[in-house]
């Protein structure tokens, strides 16, 4: 849903949302959350699939950045050699990205009795940020059957916030976690959709911005009036933010690469600077073009948007990524972790 009518938060947004302002407005996507919750544990597993069918069988192109690449994530050296990607997206918490690997390969491997057999393995993706701020991310409490939960989860209608991998997230200095919003684009006499979800785990206490207004600063301020409760101990830059752009707009792999990068514009508008202990990470995908992983022809046909259209594109884009992120705030909970941590919501200060 992103964010609600209600919020009182402005963004300036140039670009008209999509239907349920998410990622899953762009056709056949669907997200599906596994949130472990309860004690020091505050973690969990989120799945994003591109289409409903055999995304080994049927690839999608794909493309992505890493804008500061203090992070962990599996699968994205292969997108970046061959432009596709071949299994849906999962995101967790960093010290769970090995067994996240391992059960989302059993799932393709399940689905695809080819695989390592007469045809070549499998590239699985996963995504990641620490949570260890607030969950005992050292007890491994994720494991393989919550990547098959989460996949079975996945719906148009998802939840946002302390979801899923967001659980025990924190950004900019308040609880994060799972965010998304969508835009429409205009390419002809069609709509297409700009989606984004991201996993928001960046940036430094005071620093949040919202459509230019320095709301972060404000909000540490009375943080530390009120005795400095919840309040990070220190002020960096760090944590790590992975977003997730999905478009029906036909785009090649060249192009998805250029999308991804413009989500730094999204995170400088929010209030980060990519500190040296964060790990920045954008991934886009369109459902726009599927290349069969069999075919009989040598050649396939392949349609792409023109570059010098493309600028709509980005900022719709870049526009997606923001709200998202924001979202990601405004959803989420105060929580209380491990080790007596304590994250307190937006929503508190608004």
């Amino acid at each position: 849903m992103g964010l609600p009518k209600n919020s009182g938060l402005e963004l300036h947004s140039r670009w008209p949302q999509g239907k349920n302002n998410l990622i899953s407005d762009v056709p056949g996507v669907r997200v599906g959350h596994v949130t472990l919750k309860g004690g020091d544990v505050h973690t969990g597993v989120t799945a994003i699939l591109p289409h409903g069918g055999n995304l080994f069988q049927d690839k999608v192109a794909a493309g992505y950045a890493v804008l500061n690449g203090f992070g962990k994530s599996t699968g994205l050296v292969q997108i970046g050699e061959l432009g596709t990607l071949e299994t849906p997206i999962l995101m967790t918490n960093t010290l769970s990205v090995g067994t996240v690997s391992e059960g989302l390969t059993e799932y393709m491997l399940e689905q695809n009795p080819d695989i390592g057999v007469s045809t070549g393995t499998v590239n699985c993706v996963v995504t990641e940020c620490n949570d260890g701020g607030l969950n005992d991310i050292r007890g491994l409490h994720v494991k393989k059957d919550h990547v098959r939960e989460a996949i079975a989860a996945a719906s148009e209608d998802f939840s946002e916030g302390c979801v899923g991998a967001g659980t025990g997230m924190q950004c900019l200095g308040l609880k994060g976690g799972i965010g998304s919003a969508s835009r429409l684009v205009a390419i002809g006499e069609k709509d297409y959709t700009v989606g984004a979800l991201v996993l928001a785990n960046f940036g430094a206490a005071g620093h949040l911005m919202i459509g230019g207004d320095h709301i972060g600063q404000r909000i540490k301020e009375q943080m530390e009036q009120e005795g400095g409760a919840g309040l990070p101990k220190d002020s960096k830059d760090k944590g790590s933010i992975i977003m997730v752009m999905g478009t029906d707009i036909p785009l090649t792999n060249r192009q998805l690469n250029r999308l991804s990068r413009r989500a730094a514009i999204a995170l400088g508008r929010v209030g980060s600077y990519m500190g040296n202990g964060s790990g920045d990470i954008a991934l886009s995908f369109s459902t726009g073009n599927h290349m069969p992983h069999y075919g009989e022809s040598p050649l396939e046909p392949f349609h792409m948007l023109r570059d010098d259209k493309l600028d709509p594109v980005f900022e719709a884009g870049a526009e997606a990524v923001e709200e998202a992120i924001i979202s990601a705030l405004y959803h989420a909970e105060d929580t209380h972790g491990i080790r007596g941590s304590h994250s307190r919501c937006l929503r508190e200060f608004l």
